[in-house]
């Protein structure tokens, strides 16, 4: 066991004496060592029982044999952290979390581990650091909260708020109606129960094999829940006492096929724009060779099956485990071509197409069938041109207006800026909303544009007006929102050339963002560039920008 490096021989006293002081008996030594990744935090509606999960896990790995040691990762909650400078920090919490599990499992060389992620960031970056440590690893997340209601039975969330707060700046709703929503968008435990970056990462954990079915899509707090949490930590200790651990390394189970299974589901679903931000940073620290462009090819193949909040407001995570789960549409997803979904092992020993085989769509008007698509193509697209040179990404499931726009720019040169000229009713219908120096290096930390993006829905904008940005969207984002435009505006990308009346054209299904401006007159604008840089006062976000690279990288920190 890869533990006995700390627990076995004369020379290791001192450890075992150490490690006696936290409880390990005699017995203790002989058994393997796994650790508890736990991402609890009180002030995320999706962790904060997680403390109580991690009980649940460590007493079945205690009951299966094995010593569960657990640890903590810190947290942001984007949704809470949104509209002002503490979004700085999200998406640099990711390196952070990645760096945490590498630090503590490599340090006391432990053998395997579960990992409790849920919301944000923490998804990705425990995956990113358990690459790195690749030993035999499970993930089981917190699970989804149900969808809240109105009093006359609406279904709603959290992204019903953000654009509830356009809406009351407009005057279409009171400000008991806003109050209304407030008080039942979210009302349980769990990660928002649309089809955010949260959840999407939660489902694209089964695609990649390395979670149990229905790690996606069974609700938070409920007995089925408890018992996904039980079986996985079953699992992981069947692993550890194996004759051969080391076949389920996760890097054996996480590599090219298990990427692109992942991006396949990902079309499928309609998932949230900041997945490909993630799983191109999953793919690098896997040692996959993927770039933004296998996305539209793979987009190309896999219809659109299964819309979900935002795209589709009525349907939620709950409503996709009533109709069958991730699986049944990883299931149908496989008539459209026998390659469409690579086989690949999973942590459960089977292969993914094993898993999936038998799944059967319960509910055809949730999920469809691949006769009756939403879209023959998915619900992601990598837009080019001279604007993108290395690509820009846009949710299509969550367009409402066309998919070719021609407008003029209307540039603000931060998140804040935008916000206060959209509801000074700067922004009018026909305009492409430009919102630069958000991307990683230029924020820093690329914000979501939740807030801009909901009070241009709110405000009855939505299928009028296109936004572009270097910087990123929440999950709950929707309408014809391009972000992770790249090269940034920090790093001289013509993005920041851009100024206001400038023809910006747009072609979805064509892959085409270009702004339509003379070569002669972008050289003399750029003669006279010096790229905008926002002063900081935090040395983590200093460092942070140092190294970042842009979101055509997934964002991830330089090595060297």
């Amino acid at each position: 066991m890869r533990s006995d490096e700390i627990k076995q021989g004369y020379s290791r006293a001192p450890h075992r004496s150490l490690l006696r002081a936290t409880g390990i008996k005699n017995e203790d030594f002989d058994k393997p060592f796994i650790g508890v990744a736990n991402s609890f935090i009180e002030i995320i509606p999706g962790h904060f029982y997680l403390n109580k999960v991690a009980e649940i896990i460590k007493d079945e790995i205690r009951a299966q044999g094995c010593v569960p040691f657990e640890f903590n990762s810190i947290g942001v909650d984007d949704g809470i952290a949104m509209g002002h400078d503490g979004m700085l920090y999200s998406l640099p919490s990711r390196e952070i979390i990645a760096n945490g599990i590498e630090t503590v499992m490599n340090a006391h060389k432990l053998d395997a581990m579960i990992a409790i992620p849920n919301c944000d960031k923490i998804v990705p970056g425990m995956i990113m650091g358990a690459l790195r440590v690749n030993v035999p690893t499970v993930f089981v997340s917190g699970g989804p909260m149900a969808a809240g209601h109105l009093e006359d039975g609406t279904a709603i969330d959290l992204a019903t708020v953000f654009e509830g707060v356009g809406e009351y700046e407009a005057g279409e709703i009171t400000e008991e109606q806003l109050q209304e929503m407030e008080c039942n968008a979210c009302p349980s435990g769990g990660s928002c129960s649309g089809m955010f970056t949260a959840n999407s990462m939660n489902t694209l954990m089964e695609a990649m094999g390395i979670a149990l079915p229905g790690n996606g899509t069974i609700l938070a707090l409920t007995k089925e829940r408890e018992e996904l949490f039980r079986s996985a930590a079953r699992r992981i200790c069947d692993i550890a006492k194996s004759e051969n651990p080391s076949e389920f390394n996760l890097r054996n189970i996480l590599n090219e096929n298990a990427v692109r299974n992942a991006f396949s589901v990902d079309m499928a679903m309609g998932g949230s724009s900041n997945t490909v931000l993630h799983m191109l940073a999953i793919a690098d620290e896997a040692g996959v060779d993927f770039n933004l462009k296998d996305i539209n090819a793979i987009s190309q193949r896999v219809s659109h099956i299964a819309k979900i909040s935002p795209s589709l407001t009525t349907v939620h995570m709950e409503d996709i485990n009533t109709a069958g789960g991730v699986s049944a549409v990883m299931n149908e997803m496989r008539k459209r071509g026998e390659d469409i979904l690579r086989d690949n092992l999973t942590v459960t020993g089977e292969s993914i197409i094993e898993r999936v085989s038998q799944a059967e769509i319960k509910d055809t008007n949730i999920i469809h069938t691949i006769d009756n698509p939403y879209s023959e193509v998915g619900g992601l697209a990598i837009l080019y041109g001279n604007l993108a040179e290395q690509g820009a990404v846009i949710k299509t499931a969550g367009i409402t207006g066309d998919r070719v726009v021609t407008g003029k720019a209307i540039c603000f040169n931060s998140q804040d800026e935008a916000i206060a000229g959209i509801t000074g009713g700067k922004v009018k219908a026909g305009d492409v909303v430009v919102i630069r120096y958000e991307g990683p290096k230029g924020g820093p930390g690329m914000q979501e544009m939740l807030s801009p993006t909901s009070l241009i829905m709110g405000m009855g904008l939505g299928d009028k007006v296109a936004l572009i940005t270097d910087g990123r969207f929440s999950g709950a984002t929707r309408g014809a929102s391009i972000g992770h435009v790249s090269p940034e505006a920090a790093e001289g990308g013509l993005i920041a050339l851009l100024e206001d009346g400038d023809e910006i054209h747009i072609d979805v299904d064509n892959y085409i963002l270009e702004a339509r401006i003379s070569d002669e007159e972008i050289a003399r604008r750029r003669a006279n560039f010096t790229p905008i840089v926002k002063p900081l006062k935090s040395r983590w976000l200093r460092q942070y920008r140092a190294l970042v690279t842009n979101a055509s990288r997934g964002a991830v920190l330089e090595a060297e």
